[in-house]
């Protein structure tokens, strides 16, 4: 009786046992044919998006793009001198030599040591990173006025390609190396793609995948939020594009803080919701992809770059056109500039990391098939970069009620474009002590010039108290920058302040001089943005 006791208590709590045992998680298959083909889709598309789209880049701002769009495959090959592309392949290289967890600050040494120009976000962290700015600082709003502008958006689809339905992977990634150039909306635009295209492994519905990598986002960012109004505008008006732009354009066209007062538009999320446009109102239908994201204008190579990536990952490289899959393959083995990638290369690097990220996220690789531990989209915490700040006014160097001017300043002349005759374009000085001050009304100020390879040090005080030392040296890859941020700051209380900037007869030894150019001053005020009142016309 008591070993039938004792047998009985086994067998109960076996069974409890078993009862709270969790069940296996169902994992996502594919064979790793059909994985390598997604990844060259990705890839592919990007190379065919960003060809597409760059003779109209820039072209069509605050405006639909209208002229006749002329492209074949024999562009393709343009893809190589293409900023999409080449900076995230350094971001891979980076990888490849440093392993997959390499600090950020390593990432942006690579880059910004990489031979090639940047522009924005990204040639202000690496500049940053040469003026011993390193991330997070070098993507934040204090250090990079470009924070919400569109660079990281442009170079994250390499983290979505290499993990496949694992967005929490992907966005932790993003996160990382998204702080190197960018802060708020414009990391967002980056995790947002990413998420895309990990959820294009998944899936054939393209609103499903918009919906499911949306979550990515904290629904309080302004980036989710224009992205959920695309969705909003193609419900209402499903066979009309134009009509949707046209209600985006109202209500977010003017929202950004690079480039304020102009038509020009690099903020991620506004090129963000053209992505999404392009994605829903083409379809499906490759060309009719390229061509909407392409005609919404402002970057408009970089945004049909992205909406054909994830169009490739759905479909597969064996299943576009004929016409674009030959176009890729004749450039296989073609180097993109200043690394050692090729899209092959990066076809078979990418394939080798998703193996790898999928067996260390539960997955399995069972020889020819992949199981795929699909995971739950994560968002990250709220950032904004510049809350409220709106522009007030631009004063030009050239105003001389706004500035006092003490020491040697001269004018700096250069030849105009197309007419090639002088004009002032800057005031530039090179002694210790030369200074100027402007007062101002307002919660900001953009202090602009000229970063030069005879760029020198200057201090900076705002409302009497010393804040740092700036340098406006900059010469890497033959590049310099004219009418530049120079210093910056938001956030103050609306009000009366002063900046007065003294320069200090210094330079970096590369420097070929210690001048301080100075071409304007931009004036921000806090104030709600138009896009928090604007309505769509049929919410009226």
């Amino acid at each position: 009786m008591r070993n039938l006791k004792l047998f009985i208590l086994a067998l109960t709590a076996l069974v409890a046992i078993s009862a709270c045992k969790p069940k296996p998680v169902a994992l996502h298959k594919m064979s790793t044919e059909v994985l390598k083909d997604k990844i060259a889709g990705g890839w592919a598309g990007k190379m065919i998006g960003v060809t597409y789209g760059a003779p109209t880049e820039f072209r069509a701002q605050g405006k639909t793009f209208d002229d006749p769009i002329k492209w074949t495959p024999k562009d393709i090959p343009g893809s190589m001198w293409q900023d999409d592309i080449y900076v995230q392949l350094t971001f891979m290289i980076t990888m490849d030599k440093y392993g997959v967890d390499a600090p950020a600050k390593k990432f942006q040494e690579m880059f910004a040591k990489a031979g090639y120009m940047l522009w924005h976000a990204n040639v202000q962290a690496r500049k940053n990173y040469y003026d011993s700015i390193f991330p997070p600082a070098s993507g934040s709003p204090e250090f990079n006025p470009h924070a919400d502008d569109i660079d990281f958006q442009i170079e994250a689809d390499y983290l979505g390609l290499m993990c496949p339905g694992m967005p929490a992977t992907a966005s932790k990634m993003a996160d990382k190396i998204g702080h190197i150039m960018n802060n708020g909306d414009g990391v967002y635009g980056g995790i947002f793609i990413a998420a895309l295209y990990t959820q294009a492994y998944l899936e054939y519905d393209i609103p499903t995948i918009i919906n499911n990598a949306l979550k990515s986002l904290p629904a309080e960012s302004d980036y989710a939020k224009i992205v959920a109004a695309v969705i909003t505008l193609h419900h209402h008006y499903p066979n009309d594009w134009k009509a949707a732009w046209k209600e985006l354009e109202t209500k977010w066209g003017a929202d950004h803080f690079c480039g304020a007062g102009y038509d020009f538009n690099i903020d991620a999320k506004l090129n963000g919701a053209y992505i999404v446009m392009g994605l829903l109102y083409g379809g499906g239908d490759p060309l009719k992809t390229l061509e909407i994201s392409t005609r919404c204008g402002q970057d408009s190579d970089c945004n049909p770059s992205n909406a054909m990536g994830v169009l490739g990952v759905i479909f597969g490289f064996e299943k576009l056109p004929p016409e674009m899959k030959n176009g890729v393959t004749r450039m296989g083995d073609s180097l993109f500039i200043n690394t050692d990638y090729s899209f092959n290369i990066a076809v078979e690097n990418t394939y080798d990391y998703a193996i790898k990220l999928i067996a260390e996220n539960g997955g399995k690789i069972n020889g020819n098939e992949v199981g795929i531990k699909v995971q739950a989209p994560v968002a990250p915490d709220l950032e904004v970069s510049f809350p409220d700040v709106v522009l007030d006014k631009k004063i030009s160097v050239f105003d001389k009620n706004a500035w006092a001017f003490s020491g040697d300043w001269k004018a700096y002349q250069r030849n105009g474009w197309p007419d090639n005759k002088p004009y002032n374009q800057a005031m530039f000085a090179e002694k210790p002590g030369d200074a100027f001050e402007i007062s101002f009304t307002g919660s900001g100020i953009s202090i602009d010039g000229n970063w030069f390879k005879d760029g020198g040090k200057a201090d900076v005080f705002l409302d009497g108290k010393f804040v740092r030392i700036i340098d406006t040296y900059y010469f890497y890859n033959n590049q310099e920058h004219d009418n530049i941020t120079l210093w910056h700051v938001t956030g103050l209380t609306n009000g009366r302040h002063q900046v007065k900037l003294v320069g200090k007869g210094e330079k970096k030894p590369e420097s070929l001089g210690s001048k301080i150019y100075i071409t304007q001053a931009i004036i921000y005020k806090t104030a709600p943005k138009k896009s928090a009142s604007v309505k769509f016309s049929f919410e009226k």
